[in-house]
Parts: C-alpha cells; structure tokens; sequence
C-alpha cells in the first residue's frame, strides 16, 4: 500500500468576504437560478429547464435551453426576464449557440437548420442558407481565439464525441469528421450511471460537449453519466489543438456536485461575464416527479497550469448557499464569492397548518430539493413553521415551492404567482412580517429574500395570502441563512479512508465531531488543492466517480450554523490502495503536527488554511 499523510490540522480560517452586513449595491443570488420555468408538456406535471448555453451579447446574458418555447435575459445573472419567441427551432433539445460577427446565432439537437439574430429582445430572427453542417446530437459551436469556428458534438452510450472546423461565414465544414474522446467507463467512475456510479454492468451516456480556450490548452467538456442521475456531471480532457490528440484532464471532473440541496453539474456551457471572468452554467438534477425534471445552476470557473498539467474546475462547494455576483474581474482559484452566510433550517423542526399525505413538514427542512411539504389545499392561510431551536441571526430567507398538485403546462399564460408572508418571533408568541411578496406578479419558485438588516428570531413561519386556482401550497425547502452564536465544530477524529476492489469507488468514514450539523467531504488531485467538494450528514460515504488509475487526496470537514470547522488531515489514497488507511491529527499553537501509529512530525509553518476547498500554507 503507497500511502502518505500531507498535513492538515488547523484552525479554519473564515473564508468569505463578510457581506451580509453591508447589501447596498451587491447582487447576492443562489442555485438554483430562480428563472421563470416552465411546465414540461405531458404528465406528470412538473417544471423543467436543462442543457444551458449562457452568452454576452451587447451587454445583456442571454439563456438558451431545451425546449424553452423561448429564452431568457438578464442584466446581472441574478434577475432573468423570459421571453416566448416565434423563432422555429425554440423547442429542440440542447441548443448550440454561439456570438460571431455581431449576431447570435442558434441551432437545435437533431436539426441542420441554423438561425441567427441581432435583435433577440425584439425576437428577430432569420435563417442561415446554405449551411452543410449535418444534424447531431447535442450540438455546440465553439469559437476559438483566434475567431475559428469548430462544430462539436455527441449523444450516446458508448460512441466518441466528435468534431470539426467550418467555415463561419458559409457554414460549409473545412476538415472531416475527427472522433475526440472515446468513451471509457471501465476507467472512469464518473462515466458510470447510477445516482452513486454503482450501475457497473451497464453503459453511461456521454453528450452535452463544450470547449474553451486559456492558455496553451483547450478543455473539452462532456457530460455524463446520464442527466436523471446525482452523479451527473461535466468531464475534461485537455489538449494543445482544438481538434486533439486530447488526454484526460488531472483532478477531472471539472463540474460535479454529487449532494446538497440540488445535485447535478452536466450538459453545460463555459462562458464570460462582462468582467472577463469564467463561469459554467450547467444542468441540476431533481428527478422526482419525471426523470427528465431538472434545474439550472451558474458556477465560478477557472483555468491554470500546475508542474506542467493543466487543470480547471467549476467551483460547486457550497454554491447552493448565498453568494455575491463580481462586479469586477477576480481570480476564482483564490478568491472566494460566498456571501458569508450560513445555512440555519437544515434539519430544525417543522410544524404545519395541514398535511397532505406523506408529505410532511420535515421535508421542507431536510436540505433535498427531491422531498417537499405539501398543505391539504391551496388556500390562503396555509402556513408551514420552523423553530430553529435557538434565537439565530436570520439574513437571508428561500422558499422553495413545489407546485403540488399543480395542472400547468408549457403555453399557460393563467400561471398563479405565489403570493406569501415570511414572519418571525424571538418566542413563538410575537410575530413580525420579515418577508412580504403578498402582492408578487411574477411566477418565481427560488426567489433569495436578502434582509436589509440581520433579525434575532427563533421562530419563522411562512403563510400562504392568496388562493390558487388549482394545486396546493408546497415547498420542497424553506431555507434559512446566516449566523448562530455557537462555537464551530471540533475536526472530525479518527478519519479514515479506503479505495475499494473496484478503484473507482472511495469509501471515507470518520467519529462524529461534537455540535456538527453535517460534513464537507473534500478531494483533489493534489493535497494543495481540495477543490472537489460534498456536502453530507451522515459520518461515511462512497463515491463512485473516481479515475482508477489516478492518485487522490481526501478530507473532512465539519459545519453547523456557525460556519466551517476545522478541517481533518489530508489522506493520499493511491491507486493501489485497497486498505483501511487513517489519520488521527491534532493542533497545537500555530504549529501543525500529524501523527500515525505513534510517530509524530512537526511543520514548521504557520499554519494550514482553506479557503473553499484549495489549501493554503501561511
């Protein structure tokens, strides 16, 4: 067994800029975004939105997705306003669209026709003659520096992503067809299916291809190992040409959040704001009612070269918690966009007006968007309540409805807006209105409602102020953020990790750490870059989409309201480790010291520091 213990004991140091006390000015949003999504035709009846591409075009974003009947725009990522077009290809599967030469131009799944528009918010559009580009699956046009034009595609169990150059202004290809990257589940966990990779005999599916441009390196994305799983994810190799030869990216995935209140990271889209700054907008996965039921999310991005091997990473840790949207050009690698607020409704108990079979109030409290509370009716007066067990300072309030019930589809144009009252009380007994949308006009299910000010209360109810026509008054989540005036949890003890026969697979289990709420399971290719991340509340998990050929770095760290705890030794596990391999680590002063069947040794630094996942040594 090749097994080394990197460090890691320290005092957690806080990571994100302490925003919440001063909002003027500051765009703060969460995942999922809070679009206005639409009803899937058919039933079961249930929202969806998936395979995203985001662009700049004249200073706006604009959102293209499957079978949208339209798209949407926005001037700040946060605020989006959808828009139903005329435009023919609107409800084709997984768009390709690029920006070249001052239009934006659109081509549907499994469809030659391509349109293209410099008026999207007049929704004028015209066809593109001529074209020769052939009907794929999955499509995507990627523009390269230099203002080349490369047609990118793949949809399928087992076949290769493919590729070639054309000709931007004929759109008549300019090489033949090149395979890209084969599939290779055998190797890669990640291109398993199952929502844990556990389906091992069976075929993932590979589509939703992108690629970027930093540095000497193309990153080509795919998404795997089939959009209704958890495990859902964005995959990288990485190459010196656009057309290959490509060779798996190190630490790959490049987007994966396989836990938290919404799973997912597949079928995506890299892309800039008007800052410069990277991002990935990418597929989240709810899959209750339907399979194909699915959200949208936008992750921090970012590309470097580390001894030779480049690497890149969306960042997802946490990013279901409040954040702050750049309003100039940052270095996600080191610098952190998270609002600084905590998450308070995990798990607190729940009290409700009425109970629509199984669906009880717990549910809306349980950190899942896949489980929902829902009322008897959908009358005004419902109401759902939580106690947070303690006075705790509330910043910030989600309520995340569920359309219980609900008969809508797609062209509805009668959609009841929910129209509700967030109150809070320090006793139970004295109530005051925290959150006021008893008027709203806008059909919205994830609008973040950031207070002007920090609240001291204990208690926060929700009530529903205006009838619906049909459905009932439901929330998959109440979510809660800020402060508690507790202490951080201690490191979790005896830390231990082990890679199974199947080398794919990690199994990691710990003690539990005194006044944790849950744990964030970290890894990484390298010890200094945990940038991989989990959120759990169980003391043991195994993962499934690991490289089995490939080292990893390990971690745990413990979280309650109060924030981040300290963070566990780091354990390499090899390729060829199939045993039990531990750590039990302990902090003394400033100095970091780690310890293993009775030998101990010092590092001198000062000490070991995490700032959203990526480790750094003062």
């Amino acid at each position: 067994m090749n097994m080394k213990i990197f460090l890691m004991m320290a005092a957690l140091a806080a990571t994100a800029p302490a925003l919440a006390e001063d909002n003027d000015g500051k765009i703060i949003m969460t995942n999922p975004l809070n679009l206005e999504y639409k009803f899937e035709k058919g039933d079961p009846v249930h929202r969806t939105c998936a395979d995203p591409v985001i662009v700049l075009y004249h200073d706006k974003y604009f959102l293209f997705s499957s079978h949208a009947s339209g798209y949407s725009y926005s001037d700040n990522l946060r605020d989006w306003t959808h828009m139903f077009s005329k435009m023919p290809l609107v409800e084709e599967w997984a768009p390709a669209v690029m920006v070249y030469d001052d239009y934006i131009y659109y081509m549907g799944f499994g469809n030659k026709r391509i349109f293209r528009t410099n008026d999207p918010i007049g929704d004028k559009w015209e066809e593109v003659t001529g074209s020769e580009l052939q009907d794929k699956g999955d499509p995507d046009f990627f523009v390269d520096n230099d203002g080349r034009t490369y047609y990118l595609w793949g949809c399928s169990a087992g076949g290769a992503m493919q590729g070639q150059e054309f000709d931007p202004a004929t759109f008549k290809p300019l090489t033949a067809v090149k395979n890209l990257i084969p599939a290779n589940g055998k190797r890669y966990g990640w291109e398993v299916p199952g929502d844990n990779n556990e389906l091992t005999t069976q075929t993932g599916w590979n589509e939703g291809v992108s690629m970027v441009h930093e540095g000497d390196y193309y990153y080509f994305f795919y998404a795997t190992p089939g959009t209704e799983y958890t495990s859902y994810c964005t995959a990288a190799y990485v190459s010196r040409n656009p057309l290959g030869p490509f060779s798996v990216m190190t630490g790959s995935p490049f987007a994966i959040k396989p836990a938290g209140f919404i799973p997912g990271g597949g079928h995506g889209h890299p892309f800039k704001d008007r800052y410069g700054n990277h991002w990935y907008v990418a597929s989240l996965i709810i899959g209750a009612r339907e399979h194909y039921e699915r959200r949208i999310g936008i992750f921090p991005a970012y590309y470097n070269v580390e001894n030779g091997k480049p690497y890149a990473r969306a960042i997802t840790d946490n990013m279901d918690l409040p954040f702050v949207v750049p309003d100039k050009k940052m270095d996600f690698e080191t610098e952190s966009i998270m609002a600084g607020m905590n998450l308070l409704s995990s798990r607190k108990t729940m009290t409700a007006s009425t109970t629509l079979n199984k669906m009880v109030p717990e549910n809306a409290a349980d950190d899942s968007i896949r489980t929902w509370w829902s009322a008897k009716s959908g009358r005004a007066g419902e109401w759902l309540q939580m106690d947070l067990g303690r006075v705790m300072s509330v910043e910030a309030i989600q309520a995340c409805f569920a359309d219980e019930g609900w008969t809508n589809h797609r062209y509805d144009t009668n959609v009841s807006p929910y129209r509700y009252v967030i109150e809070g009380s320090e006793d139970g007994n004295d109530w005051h209105v925290m959150v006021d949308r008893s008027q709203n006009i806008i059909d919205q299910i994830y609008e973040l409602c950031v207070l002007p000010e920090a609240e001291q209360v204990r208690y926060l109810r929700i009530t529903n102020k205006a009838s619906f026509a049909r459905g009932y008054f439901s929330l998959s989540e109440f979510r809660v953020f800020g402060h508690a005036d507790i202490d951080t949890p201690r490191a979790a003890r005896n830390f231990k990790a082990f890679r199974l026969p199947d080398a794919r697979r990690i199994t990691m289990k710990w003690d539990p750490s005194d006044d944790a709420e849950g744990y964030i399971v970290r890894w990484g290719a390298t010890p200094q870059r945990l940038d991989q991340a989990s959120r759990v509340y169980t003391t043991s998990v195994e993962y499934g989409f690991f490289d089995s050929k490939a080292t990893y770095y390990v971690s745990v760290q413990p979280f309650n309201e109060a924030g981040l705890g300290e963070n566990s030794a780091v354990l390499e596990i090899s390729p060829t480790s199939t045993g039990i391999q531990s750590v039990e680590a302990e902090r003394e002063t400033d100095d970091v010291f780690t310890s293993l069947s009775g030998i101990r040794t010092k590092n001198p630094g000062k000490g070991v520091y995490i700032n959203g996942g990526r480790i750094i040594l003062r």
